[in-house]
């Protein structure tokens, strides 16, 4: 089954076989889940924007006219329900609300205590500084710099022009930069 294309497990859903969009749904969780956890700034945010996101990919799967890819279809739902969402709700959130929505840190078997320790306070710097970015600047910086999409996918994502996501992620890289020379210099 490895060698069964996004294409061909969507035809075959549309025939009714609900196995393949389960095999879709387990190709792309995990990587979008990631994702708007970054975005959102909540595990339990991310995973209801990514659960519904499928559930309305599932629905709507029949008008997918196959211009982009389908991850790519997928993210632009997750990610305008995600942010969809955290307008509705009300601020919220700590520095330490922000190190627990980034999940786990990956275990350094190597280096002094002090190292690590110092590597944490900056993980945590660098996510704050990441939450304190508006949604629309952070879904920008997260697609870009952590996802890895280049310009024009991040366009199709957000469904805005390559030029609006040129001067997004400027304008969220200086925060960015205000935010964490802030922290730099408090040190």
């Amino acid at each position: 089954m490895n060698n069964v294309t996004d294409d061909q497990l969507i035809d075959e859903a549309l025939t009714g076989r609900a196995a393949s969009f389960g095999l879709l749904v387990s190709k792309y969780q995990d990587r979008l889940y990631t994702a708007l956890v970054h975005v959102v700034g909540s595990l339990e945010d991310a995973r209801d924007a990514a659960q519904e996101a499928f559930v309305q990919a599932f629905l709507k799967l029949d008008s997918f006219q196959r211009q982009s890819s389908f991850y790519t279809w997928l993210y632009r739902i997750a990610f305008n329900k995600a942010v969809s969402n955290a307008r509705k709700q009300k601020p919220h959130g700590s520095l330490d609300q922000c190190r627990e929505a980034g999940g786990p840190e990956p275990i350094d078997r190597g280096g002094a205590p002090e190292e690590a320790l110092e590597r944490r306070e900056r993980i945590g710097q660098v996510r704050s500084a990441l939450a304190a970015l508006p949604h629309d600047y952070r879904a920008v910086v997260v697609l870009r710099e952590i996802d890895g999409c280049d310009y024009e996918q991040i366009s199709e994502i957000l469904d805005i022009p390559v030029g609006t996501v040129r001067s997004r992620l400027h304008r969220a890289r200086l925060q960015l930069k205000d935010h964490l020379k802030v922290v730099v210099q408090a040190e």
